[in-house]
């Protein structure tokens, strides 16, 4: 079993892990960790109850957090053409149709979003094995399988995130980095934790959101209240503590 660091350990004795601290707290808790060398993703971690091996209770969506996760995204198109072009004049990273089909099937994997037009898709199909499970294959139901590829990349790069459920019913986002002032994260997870709740199947029963867990990339989850409404609210009540 791997050993936890003496940083991780500190931070972690701060915290009371019989408590679901609010989501503000929870952030500015975060924040009051002794940092590492580089500028660490928060996520959210959602334990939901579904029962994802029926397919009206898996979840799969996408959504804008309203600053960003702070990451430089990577995006490859499928598409030749004018639609090529237009891919280039939005600022995709790579662009290709079977020539890059084949180059991802060599081992390439330098993107984090992949677009396609529709006519693409035969080309595209056989890369499913790869793709599939790195969550990268290009779905009409995410607007990554369009003939507005100008668009889709436009938001690839904006922030635009694609959420799913696990095998364990489990949904992880980042919102941001470590970096975000409070309001900033606070404002990302209240926009997620809408969508997520927005985003409940209808065939779903019992306690929808079991657990939330906020975390940093090097740092210890803190359980966070599923509460949905307040947020910004006590934002406002307690205002930014001054950083040392």
């Amino acid at each position: 079993m791997a050993q936890h660091g003496k940083r991780y350990r500190q931070a972690r004795g701060t915290i009371d892990r019989e408590q679901a601290y609010s989501p503000v707290e929870a952030i500015r808790i975060l924040k009051s960790f002794d940092g590492v060398k580089f500028d660490e993703t928060v996520e959210v971690h959602f334990r939901l109850g579904l029962n994802v091996r029926h397919a009206d209770q898996q979840l799969r969506g996408t959504l804008m957090l309203p600053h960003g996760t702070g990451r430089d995204v990577r995006v490859a198109v499928f598409a030749e053409g004018d639609k090529a072009r237009e891919a280039e004049e939005a600022g995709a990273d790579v662009v290709g149709s079977a020539d890059l089909a084949t180059k991802i099937e060599g081992g390439f994997d330098d993107f984090d979003v992949a677009v396609a037009t529709p006519d693409q898709m035969s080309v595209v199909g056989r890369l499913g094995r790869i793709l599939g499970p790195r969550g990268k294959m290009p779905n009409p139901k995410t607007g990554t399988v369009t003939n507005e590829v100008g668009k889709a990349v436009r938001e690839s790069k904006a922030g635009k995130l694609e959420y799913r459920t696990d095998r364990g019913a489990n949904v992880h986002v980042a919102i941001g980095k470590k970096s975000f002032d409070e309001r900033r994260l606070a404002e990302n997870y209240a926009t997620l934790l809408d969508e997520i709740v927005r985003a409940k199947p209808a065939a779903a029963k019992g306690r929808y959101i079991r657990s939330i867990t906020l975390t940093s990339t090097m740092g210890p989850g803190i359980h966070v209240d599923p509460r949905t409404r307040g947020i910004l609210d006590e934002l406002e009540e307690q205002p930014e503590a001054a950083t040392a």
